[in-house]
């Protein structure tokens, strides 16, 4: 049997990707219509973007440890027909209920993925080249941010938001197919996970700080970044039309703070880390001095000007810290539990995820409880534990010098 190329099987994985970057932040551009067609509240409506990231924390190390004995591409095809049961339940959803319940489903699914994809990719290619291997792999996340949620989004308001879901479950087709034939079968197989690597992973306390400061750290953005689209219409005035283009724009400024983070996190990590933290919260800090000052009679032109400049700002700085959380806890991982490397960097890809949750979660209620406009400071002091928590890994770190 002819042996598949390793560059098709990461542009499997990368297929895979998309699908599952695209539904992870699709309810973020249709939460509008999704709280119009059930007649919910918008920090109700938020719910579709926290329990999905509760689903993740939740599916990555929880399906990790459970089919740590499959065939990996077995385990891969069955992680994508997953994925689109859950969103093929979200797009015909009568209720709010069920379309959580899609939500869900295509979360765990998600996690699992984010778990192991990073594996194969490097298990495919030789060792000196796994680093682009795996940075290839991501493209797929990062595509998803520059076109499939606009894509996603600009489907729904020129349909409905099912439509979104579907044009979801047809991404999520491709890949399960791309999955099917390019993948090959005879992967490393991790085996049954030896749970005693849990006592391992939360007794190791540089370990366990540096999940916090990937919750907090990453998370802080999600106070205002779930309810983007209701600030950007309603405080700024842009149209539903226009906010899809902006959304498009954000997603490029995404790529290029996850490049610029790559970059400045490859020496030394804790500080660069630092630094994008403070960037962050500054720009969360604009974002809300802008909506305050929109409610100011600046007049149109203006009002559109600083919305646009503060939705690019955020987008610089919101995730450029994830390859820099992701590289400090594979080097703890390396350097204290070695056997538990893939178990440690599941609890990351959940910790990532208890952030989205809980960043989703305090500008739900600050929404409820007073405005949108307000979220951004949920996020900064959500921002500011992760920076105190690097001053004390720094600190821990300096004492053992």
């Amino acid at each position: 049997m002819k042996k598949i190329s390793p560059s098709l099987t990461l542009l499997a994985l990368a297929i895979n990707a998309f699908a599952i970057g695209s539904t992870e932040f699709i309810s973020v551009g249709l939460m509008p219509m999704i709280v119009n067609t059930f007649n919910i509240s918008l920090s109700q409506a938020g719910l579709t973007v926290s329990l999905y990231a509760l689903g993740v924390t939740v599916g990555a190390p929880l399906l990790t440890i459970l089919t740590g004995t499959w065939n990996r591409k077995t385990l891969m095809v069955s992680i994508m027909g997953l994925f689109i049961l859950g969103n093929l339940l979200s797009a015909f959803a009568p209720t709010f209920l069920l379309l959580l319940v899609g939500r869900v489903l295509a979360s765990l699914a998600h996690g699992i993925f984010m778990s192991i994809s990073t594996v194969i990719a490097a298990d495919v290619v030789r060792p000196e080249k796994r680093a682009s291997a795996i940075a290839l792999m991501f493209t797929g996340l990062t595509v998803a941010t520059v076109i499939g949620v606009p894509l996603g989004t600009f489907i729904g308001q020129h349909s409905n938001w099912h439509m979104s879901f579907v044009f979801i479950v047809v991404i999520g087709l491709i890949g399960l197919i791309a999955t099917s034939i390019l993948v090959p079968k005879g992967l490393p197989i991790p085996g049954k996970i030896n749970l005693s690597g849990l006592a391992r992973i939360f007794t190791n306390k540089s370990i366990l700080m540096s999940l916090f400061i990937t919750a907090f750290g990453y998370g802080g953005t999600f106070a205002a970044y779930t309810y983007l689209t209701p600030i950007l219409e309603g405080t700024f005035r842009f149209s539903a039309s226009t906010v899809v283009i902006i959304l498009v724009a954000y997603g490029v400024m995404v790529a290029i703070g996850n490049s610029l983070g790559g970059h400045l996190a490859n020496k030394n990590i804790l500080p660069a880390l630092q630094k994008m933290f403070a960037a962050l919260a500054l720009s969360l800090l604009f974002l809300f001095i802008s909506a305050s000052l929109a409610s100011q009679p600046l007049g149109l032109i203006a009002t559109l000007l600083l919305g646009l400049f503060a939705t690019l700002l955020l987008g610089l700085f919101a995730f450029m810290n994830v390859p820099g959380l992701q590289l400090y806890v594979v080097q703890l991982a390396e350097k204290f539990t070695p056997k538990d490397i893939t178990l440690v960097s599941a609890f990351n890809i959940a910790a990532f995820n208890v952030g989205i949750t809980l960043g989703s979660f305090v500008g739900g209620q600050i929404s409820k409880g007073s405005s949108v406009v307000f979220t951004p400071l949920g996020g900064i002091i959500i921002i500011l534990l992760a920076m105190f928590l690097i001053r004390l890994a720094q600190k821990d770190q300096a004492s053992k010098l």
